[in-house]
């Protein structure tokens, strides 16, 4: 449910509705971090393939998960792979695999790719920080390469692709916590999300107003379908 802060006690929005005003928002690139993203973006895939938009998940956590897609098909009567067709995904478990995909990849994908009635996909980016966590990865290498690929992200929002960015929480034992501000900084829109008693919340960190999203219950759905993802080649 969604509260603005003015509103009149108890006034309450339903996810869906969030969502929608991110969708149509003109900002381009939108942040959420914190806990159970994981399963908000695999929500958030779905619900946009029910829109009729093509979505392209580059997922750096190898946390997609089509069985939420399942369930919210399921939700609204819509076959499975039905949205299931709409999304292509791809994985990264490395960094230089993430950048790749971030940059060059995503790039001539979307120069080649045919798109029904010529709209751009929405991209999400499922972990983008996650393999440049590894610290077997030196540090004089993890913050330049990121730095490159953000840019590449900002140069095709900048040509009118949406991001919608999806990132779990960074241990607090980890050096590269810095990493996540890099990507608030980063983002026009940020939401975190957290957990207590009532359900998931979500507050917005940066943007134009505060808001607060509450008991956003995310499930898994119960019947098993087959999974059908495009790779993005």
């Amino acid at each position: 449910m969604l509260r603005t802060p003015n509103a009149e006690r108890g006034t309450v929005f339903p996810l869906d509705e969030a969502l929608g005003e991110a969708q149509s928002s003109p900002l381009k690139k939108i942040l959420f971090e914190g806990e159970k993203v994981n399963e908000i973006a695999s929500y958030v895939a779905g619900w946009m393939a029910a829109q009729g938009i093509e979505i392209i998940v580059l997922d750096g956590a190898n946390r997609f998960d089509p069985y939420t897609v399942s369930f919210f098909a399921r939700r609204i009567w819509i076959s499975p792979e039905t949205l299931l067709k709409k999304i292509r995904i791809a994985r990264a478990f490395t960094c230089y695999q993430m950048s790749a995909l971030m940059g060059e990849k995503l790039a001539a994908f979307l120069k080649r790719g045919a798109f029904r009635q010529g709209l751009k996909p929405k991209v999400i980016l499922l972990g983008p920080l996650t393999t440049f966590l590894d610290e077997d990865v030196s540090e004089r290498e993890v913050s330049p390469l990121l730095e490159r690929s953000l840019k590449k992200v900002d140069a095709l929002a900048a040509e009118g692709v949406s991001f919608f960015l999806f990132q779990s929480l960074v241990p607090l034992r980890s050096k590269r916590t810095y990493l996540l501000r890099k990507l608030l900084q980063f983002s026009h829109l940020a939401w975190k999300i957290s957990l207590d008693d009532e359900g998931p919340k979500v507050t917005m960190e940066k943007g134009p107003e505060l808001k607060i999203i509450e008991n956003c219950k995310m499930q898994n759905g119960k019947w098993k379908f087959p999974e059908r993802i495009l790779p993005l080649q």
